[in-house]
């Protein structure tokens, strides 16, 4: 049986799996994860299935002090439909509820419908429509009340 490990991760692995994931067009330098993760509590996690990097969750503090945002996370062709999201999500949310955030928020894209139903069926429900580019790129915001 194949075995899921969720450990925390680096910047330089985030980076180099999200150039596997194939709905990031442009994915972020390390640069970028520095600026948005600097001076702020955040979680970097890796999901390895076998020994193999599979998947990855990045999320910080953003809006107050009680609200944890999941920016970033994806997980390669490959292994999917394997469970690992939801384990990679579980273990962020269980990581934000012990730190005392109240919520959890992130954001997709309107033409990501399985990021969509993800968030869906994990009782994340929708708050926000930003209207940017083209129909398909719309943002939508998804926020979940942690127990």
């Amino acid at each position: 049986m194949t075995e899921i490990k969720i450990r925390t991760g680096s910047i330089s692995e985030v980076v180099e799996l999200s150039r596997k994931v194939p709905e990031f067009f442009q994915p972020h330098s390390e640069k970028i994860y520095e600026e948005r993760l600097a001076d702020t509590q955040h979680l970097i996690l890796i999901a390895e299935l076998d020994g193999n990097p599979a998947g990855f969750k990045v999320g910080y503090q953003r809006y107050s002090h009680d609200v944890f945002y999941s920016w970033m996370g994806g997980v390669l062709n490959e292994y999917r439909r394997k469970g690992i999201a939801t384990k990679l999500a579980n273990e962020q949310e269980t990581w934000a509820k012990t730190r005392g955030y109240t919520k959890v928020v992130f954001k997709t894209r309107n033409r990501l419908t399985k990021m969509i139903h993800f968030g869906l069926n994990r009782g994340f429900m929708i708050v926000d429509l930003i209207k940017k580019g083209k129909v398909g790129d719309y943002r939508l915001v998804l926020e979940k009340m942690l127990k």
